[in-house]
C-alpha cells in the first residue's frame, strides 16, 4: 500500500485566488518567490516545510486546511488527533529520506520532531541552524552515521544521539536495509 504526498500546489492556487491574491501579492506576504510560487501551483516544485509554513501563515491558514482537510479530530478538549495520512511529510530530491513531521506547526522554529526513514545508501544533510541548536536522534531501528562539523559516529538501534545543529550536520544510512529514527530539533 503505497502512501501519496499531499497535493499542495492546487491547494495553495485555490486558497490564493479565495482570498483574491495575486502570485505576486502572495509571493510578498510569504517571502516566496513568484517562480516558485507558480511551479508549487503547477505541481512542478515539493515545498520544504518552511515553505509550506511561510505559506500558511500568508494565507492564515493552518496546514492541515493546506494539505486537505481537517488536522484533527477532537476527542475531549486536550486530546487532538492527526490522522497518519494528514500527517505532512518531505522527502529528499533524490527520493532516499523521508522525514514525517510529527510536530505542530505552531512550535516550527522552536521545538519540532520528525519520524526520519533512510533507504540504503541515503544521507540526510543540513546547513547549520541557528547558534545554539541542538538536534537528538534515536535509532528506532538499525545503525546510522551520525556526523555534527567534523565529528562522526556509529548509531546502533536504541542509542540516542545528542549533538550541535549549529554547523553543518548529516545522518546518514550506510546499511542495506532501510532505517528509522526519530529526530527531535531543539532551537535556542
Amino acid at each position: 500500500m503505497s502512501k501519496r504526498t499531499p497535493k499542495i500546489g492546487p491547494a495553495v492556487q485555490k486558497e490564493r485566488k479565495r482570498k483574491g491574491l495575486t502570485l505576486e501579492q502572495l509571493a510578498l506576504r510569504s517571502g516566496v518567490s513568484k517562480s516558485m510560487l507558480s511551479q508549487i501551483e503547477r505541481g512542478e516544485a515539493n515545498p520544504t516545510f518552511a515553505v509550506v509554513w511561510s505559506l500558511t501563515q500568508a494565507l492564515e491558514i493552518d496546514v492541515a486546511e493546506l494539505i486537505g482537510g481537517t488536522s484533527s479530530q477532537r476527542q475531549t478538549v486536550q486530546i487532538e488527533i492527526t490522522t497518519g495520512t494528514l500527517t505532512p511529510r518531505i522527502q529528499s530530491a533524490d527520493g532516499l529520506c523521508q522525514l514525517k513531521i510529527l510536530g505542530p506547526p505552531r512550535l516550527a522554529g522552536q521545538t519540532e520532531w520528525y519520524e526520519v526513514e533512510i533507504q540504503p545508501g541515503g544521507r540526510l544533510e543540513s546547513d547549520p541552524h541557528t547558534l545554539g541548536t541542538f538536534e537528538h536522534f534515536t535509532s528506532l531501528d538499525g545503525e546510522f552515521q551520525v556526523q555534527s562539523g567534523a565529528v562522526s559516529v556509529v548509531l546502533k538501534e536504541g542509542e540516542t544521539a545528542h549533538y550541535p545543529a549549529d554547523v553543518a550536520h548529516a545522518i546518514a544510512n550506510a546499511g542495506t536495509e532501510t532505517v528509522r529514527g526519530l529526530l527531535v530539533v531543539l532551537y535556542k
